[in-house]
């Protein structure tokens, strides 16, 4: 950001902070502009990566041909209808049709589309899109269960409500015995960490 929409930005929030009935002047809050926009350039920072490039930076031929899962990849993000947060975890699995991708490189992916407005239908769809256009596997299965803050601290005041969505793409979509693998390694106790 050039300084003039720093400017812009900071002087926003003294003006949402005046309009809740707040003193933007008041000792407390004369730097929380500047830490406003400071968190929300890290918390909106997936709009400045591309997960294709991030997906395509770790891949590596491989004779794997059965499920790779990642399971409970916590993430944060902000519902585009409130700008309130949505806390969850995100389950991911592909097949690997000759090429495997660094694992680590998934929950940045995750980030990637999770530090930006969203809907979690759409989260779970993005994912699961660019793992299936980038690596190519055989089939991509997302499922992401997570909490809303827009209907926990406001409207309904639905405490601990979970939604779940989940998006399947090739192998998981077709093959009932694949997808139930999925489904039945997702739900199994996660035991003892290594």
């Amino acid at each position: 950001m050039s300084n003039k929409q720093d400017l812009e930005f900071e002087n926003a929030v003294r003006t949402m902070m005046f309009h809740v009935g707040e003193d933007p002047s008041r000792e407390g809050l004369l730097k929380t502009p500047q830490r406003v926009r400071k968190a929300h350039e890290f918390i909106f920072g997936g709009y400045k990566e591309d997960p294709k490039e991030i997906l395509e930076s770790a891949m590596f031929t491989s004779s794997n041909d059965e499920m790779v899962l990642l399971k409970d990849i916590e993430f944060y993000s902000t519902c585009e209808h409130h700008l309130l947060p949505i806390i969850g975890r995100v389950h991911v699995a592909y097949i690997p049709d000759g090429k495997v991708v660094g694992l680590s490189k998934i929950p940045r992916v995750v980030n990637v589309f999770a530090r930006r407005m969203q809907i979690q239908e759409q989260l779970t769809e993005q994912i699961a899109d660019s793992i299936m256009e980038s690596i190519q596997p055989k089939g991509v299965a997302v499922v992401i269960q997570a909490r809303h803050m827009c209907m926990e601290m406001r409207g309904v005041e639905k405490i601990n409500s979970t939604t779940t969505s989940s998006a399947l793409r090739g192998l998981f979509k077709k093959d009932e015995k694949t997808r139930s693998e999925f489904f039945s390694l997702i739900n199994s106790p996660t035991g003892t960490r290594y």
